[in-house]
C-alpha cells in the first residue's frame, strides 16, 4: 500500500528534525574537542581552518594517498592553502590546562 503524500511530508519533517539534532550534537562534540585543543585561541581564517579539518578527516578515513601531508613535508601548504600549525600539550593551553 502506498503512503499518502501528507504522511510522507510528516515523515520528512520528523527526519529533518532528527538530522538537525544529530548535527547539533556532532557540532557541539567537535567544538568541545577543538576548544580543549586550543583552537579557540588561534586566529585563523575559517576557510583555512576548514581545509585543515578536511585534511584531518581524510587521515582518519584512510583518505587519499598523501593525505598525511608527507608528500609536501615542510612546504606549509595543502592544495594552495596555508596549513595551520596547532600546538598541543602544556604549551597550547597555558599552564595547568589539559
Amino acid at each position: 500500500m502506498k503512503k499518502p503524500s501528507s504522511k510522507i511530508r510528516e515523515e520528512i519533517a520528523r527526519l529533518q528534525e532528527q538530522l538537525k539534532s544529530a548535527e547539533t550534537r556532532e557540532a557541539e562534540r567537535i567544538g568541545r574537542v577543538a576548544l580543549k585543543a586550543g583552537l579557540g585561541e588561534i586566529e585563523i581564517d575559517e576557510t583555512e581552518l576548514q581545509a585543515a579539518f578536511e585534511e584531518l578527516a581524510g587521515q582518519f578515513r584512510g583518505g587519499k594517498k598523501g593525505a598525511t601531508g608527507k608528500n609536501r613535508a615542510g612546504s606549509g601548504t595543502r592544495d594552495g592553502v596555508a596549513a595551520a600549525k596547532v600546538e598541543t600539550g602544556a604549551t597550547a593551553g597555558g599552564a595547568g590546562e589539559a
